[in-house]
């Protein structure tokens, strides 16, 4: 299959509305060709891509920031002698001087399928700087790895956040391209805005089910986003991050397990499984020790708990990450009713409400799995309608 970075690299019919325009890229590490030539080095070698900036997002272009609130500095590309402008540093919306640098603005990123992962925010905010200032945006699409499947709960009016750009549940189901769709018609932009389509994407496909699995190379898009497996994971165990248990930072296997020095993995597996057996089919589970060598109990030796998703007991369509860690935290709070699961520090910019509500979008989830009464029945409840609601708006965007 091609990428809409392959397409527009060997087509020149695609680049010729780039004649004569100032061109920035917005990217990061695993923004690359077929071949792993990142795509600022490819344009700019195409000899009629007048490359004028570029623009990088959390983690920085380079992909070198670690965690969460690390910010990256402007800087001055050393090969090609354009300004690198931070979208995660002293601004997270593209402004002033960086307006000025460009015409048209090429959007290279691999994204993870999931609401809070803030590459989606960043281009929401370059869809709105640019219509502010006239420019062209053009998503060159990528796959979402996680696929078509929706899943969660629908961020609620007065939850935007930088990990929560607009009403959508956690696990959204479109590229990047398709996104920027729904963006402008939701907040009624008004720009020139373009998707140069990938060909041949089949998310419906086995093996991969979104990722050209064994046709791509996986490059890490940010630095805990080390292959397939975790980008399916995600939109559950990113909720980790609001959690005081481990998601896994620290390991080789980053947001694909969760532990702490505290727990019993396999009395919470067994709980989970007497409680929604239905929430943990598609994967298998297996009960582990790691140590984190920095983050949450950096040194410690933790039990937890490893989401397998693959091996041949993969299932696309059975697979729920977000009621799995929904119930794994539920687990815990009827086996540890006292357990100090929630972490209350500043995260993502946001100051005055729990992280676990920052990330859900609302405090419902939070609440169903302190409440002792509430079932898993009561969490569908709540979610289902989200789910079938966002299906049906995002039809007319779908582009694949």
């Amino acid at each position: 299959m091609n990428f809409g970075l392959d397409r527009l690299l060997a087509d020149p019919a695609l680049r010729a509305p780039l004649q004569g325009k100032r061109v920035a890229l917005l990217a990061h590490p695993a923004s690359v060709t077929a071949d792993l030539t990142h795509s600022l080095d490819a344009l700019a070698a195409t000899g009629d891509v007048r490359l004028t900036a570029a623009f990088g997002p959390q983690h920085g272009m380079r992909g070198d920031k670690q965690d969460n609130m690390v910010e990256t500095e402007d800087f001055t590309d050393p090969r090609h002698g354009i300004p690198v402008f931070s979208l995660y540093g002293e601004v997270r919306r593209p402004r002033g001087q960086s307006m000025g640098t460009f015409d048209v603005i090429l959007v290279d990123m691999q994204d993870l399928g999931c609401r809070i992962y803030t590459f989606i925010t960043t281009l929401l905010y370059v869809l709105e700087a640019a219509a502010q200032h006239g420019k062209a945006v053009w998503v060159l699409d990528r796959p979402n790895p996680a696929g078509r499947p929706v899943e969660g709960l629908t961020l609620r009016p007065g939850w935007e956040s930088f990990v929560g750009a607009a009403p959508m549940p956690m696990r959204h189901g479109l590229t990047l391209g398709e996104l920027g769709r729904w963006f402008i018609d939701r907040f009624k932009l008004d720009l020139d805005y373009r998707v140069i389509e990938m060909e041949g994407w089949r998310p419906d496909e086995a093996p991969g089910f979104g990722w050209p699995l064994g046709e791509r190379a996986w490059v890490n898009p940010s630095p805990n986003a080390p292959n397939l497996w975790m980008a399916r994971a995600y939109a559950g165990t990113v909720m980790l991050e609001g959690a005081t248990l481990s998601e896994g930072r620290g390991t080789t296997r980053p947001l694909e397990l969760f532990g702490a020095p505290d727990i019993d993995a396999r009395r919470i597996m067994t709980e989970m499984q007497a409680l929604a057996p239905q929430w943990l089919q598609g994967c298998r589970l297996r009960d582990v020790w790691f140590e984190p060598t920095f983050h949450k109990h950096v040194g410690r030796l933790c039990n937890g708990v490893q989401i397998h998703v693959e091996d041949q007991a993969y299932d696309h369509a059975a697979f729920q990450p977000w009621r799995l860690q929904s119930l794994a935290f539920k687990a815990i709070r009827r086996l540890y009713p006292d357990y100090d699961l929630w972490r209350d520090f500043p995260y993502e910019y946001e100051l005055e409400k729990l992280a676990i509500d920052v990330i859900n979008g609302g405090p419902a989830l939070r609440e169903w799995v302190d409440d002792p009464a509430a079932t898993p029945g009561d969490l569908d409840a709540l979610a289902t309608p989200d789910e079938q609601a966002w299906r049906e708006e995002i039809r007319p965007y779908l582009l694949y």
